[in-house]
């Protein structure tokens, strides 16, 4: 069933206004509120498809607004904008029952793709139940999970549409990517909060240990077992279990998880009674399980019983831009957690840090803020600060006969623009001179003792067009 009537709710005018002309020109039916109250007031007297609300307005505010839609008229669709890309206002607009949450600044063909959603959703008469218990524990997951890139708004939206429900979920992600941060994510947002959550690395224990780890044992079921021994399984009662690194887990252990899953109860080595366990499972790999399932390493049904619910943490190369509010993080916590005086963080270290490939992932970069606060006796952290990120990959191939500056810049650019034919058009000439006027002004500065008269003399540029060229590379100047 086609959408008609949508309304929009927005303090700032230039917003209502480009939203109303692109829905319109579509042959929407728009009115338009400044504000909660407003809104609301429209809401009750008229029948709406869509409504799209601005998390921040005088009156009332988004996220209350949408409550009091909830309580009114369960089956409006509402969507969320907010200038604010932070995970405390996505998961919270999800789990509240927003129908999607957009992050301003946005192309208007991102309002375009919700509605062709919803358009889709009403034609199946499928709407996606979200939790509607308030958020319990904020500060837990603001605190641990931090990034604004697409890939980590997907994540977020993700956590607050599953929470509320009791499906199995599979996090998959490299080593380092935060996949038990996630499944805490998960259980704090759940009805599940306040109840026991347990973890367990599947690969660190052996094989062995790892069923009496899981399924508790009875007292002399073995050599050493003087007393009863409740498992995880017991342990995690009415909350959530982790099972990270599960591809890991023998064959017949996966077996009995198989039977936890379809019967939900255990049975304790040694023991004789089925006890019945009320227990959220989440599962965690940095494997590909599909080909361990090929390779018969990893059985098909648990596999399909397990990812009910895929997620998939993608690498922190794959999401630069959220180095420097991790790498801001890191330090800040670092320096609490050593007593040491506050550091900064000077530009040309956050190039260095977004530069690297971080096969660590954020675990890496966490480890090595930590160990240049520990290194380093100055209040800024400098590239001098990061000298262990270099490794062979970021060195420059080139023999040791090839010396010339035009040789190392050659060798450089073939490694930087390897398969350039597949790039996408553009100005890729202004972006290397940039690149390389950085550094060049940077170290002359630096030579000088950040004299600009004598850089610029040096340099053969003016003092003035010195001036402008620090201010637009961002060179930070330091005082002697």
């Amino acid at each position: 069933m086609p959408l008609q009537k949508i309304l929009v709710a927005d303090d700032e005018e230039s917003m209502r206004w480009v939203l109303s002309k692109a829905l319109k020109r579509k042959g929407f039916n728009v009115d338009l509120a400044v504000d909660g109250r407003q809104a609301m007031s429209m809401i009750q007297e008229n029948d709406y498809d869509l409504a799209i609300v601005d998390i921040r307005m005088p009156g009332i505010n988004g996220l209350d607004l949408l409550d009091r839609i909830r309580e009114l008229k369960n089956d409006l669709l509402v969507v969320i904008m907010t200038a604010e890309a932070s995970m405390k206002n996505a998961v919270e607009a999800m789990k509240r029952g927003a129908y999607d949450y957009i992050t301003k600044p946005f192309d208007l063909d991102v309002i375009d793709a919700i509605i062709e959603k919803v358009e889709r959703a009403r034609d199946v008469a499928g709407q996606v139940t979200v939790l509607k218990q308030e958020l319990k524990d904020r500060y837990q997951i603001e605190k641990n999970i931090i990034g604004h890139s697409p890939a980590m708004q997907d994540i977020y939206k993700t956590i607050g549409k599953v929470a509320g429900s009791d499906v199995t979920i599979l996090i998959q992600g490299e080593s380092g990517t935060g996949k038990e941060l996630v499944a805490r994510a998960i259980h704090y947002n759940s009805g599940r909060l306040g109840k026991p959550f347990v973890a367990i690395n599947c690969a660190a224990i052996p094989r062995d240990l790892l069923e009496s780890e899981l399924f508790g044992s009875e007292k002399g079921a073995y050599t050493g077992a003087g007393e009863r021994k409740l498992g995880k399984f017991e342990q995690a009662n009415h909350g959530t279990i982790f099972l990270d690194e599960i591809g890991d887990m023998p064959l017949d252990l996966q077996a009995k998880i198989l039977r936890v899953l379809q019967e939900q109860e255990v049975t304790r080595i040694g023991g004789t009674q089925n006890i019945a366990v009320d227990v959220r499972i989440v599962a965690a790999t940095n494997q590909e399980l599909l080909e361990r399932v090929r390779q018969r390493e990893f059985r098909e049904d648990l596999y399909y019983r397990l990812n009910v619910v895929p997620i998939t943490l993608v690498p922190l190369r794959d999401r630069r831009e959220d180095i420097p509010d991790l790498a801001y993080y890191f330090l800040d916590r670092a320096c609490s957690e050593l007593s040491t005086s506050p550091k900064q963080l000077s530009t040309s270290a956050l190039e260095v840090l977004g530069a690297h490939s971080w096969p660590g992932n954020v675990r890496e970069l966490e480890n090595t803020i930590k160990r240049a606060v520990i290194l380093s006796n100055d209040p800024l952290l400098t590239p001098a600060d990061f000298e262990s990120l270099r490794s062979k990959a970021d060195d420059v191939a080139v023999s040791t006969t090839e010396t010339s500056l035009e040789a190392l810049v050659d060798a450089k650019l073939r490694t930087c623009f390897n398969g350039i034919e597949k790039l996408d058009k553009g100005d890729i000439h202004a972006m290397v001179l940039e690149q390389v006027e950085r550094p060049l002004i940077r170290h002359i500065l630096e030579k000088t003792r950040w004299n600009q008269v004598k850089a610029a003399d040096i340099l053969g540029i003016n003092r003035n067009t010195l001036r402008k060229k620090i201010t637009e590379l961002g060179i930070e100047l330091k005082r002697t």
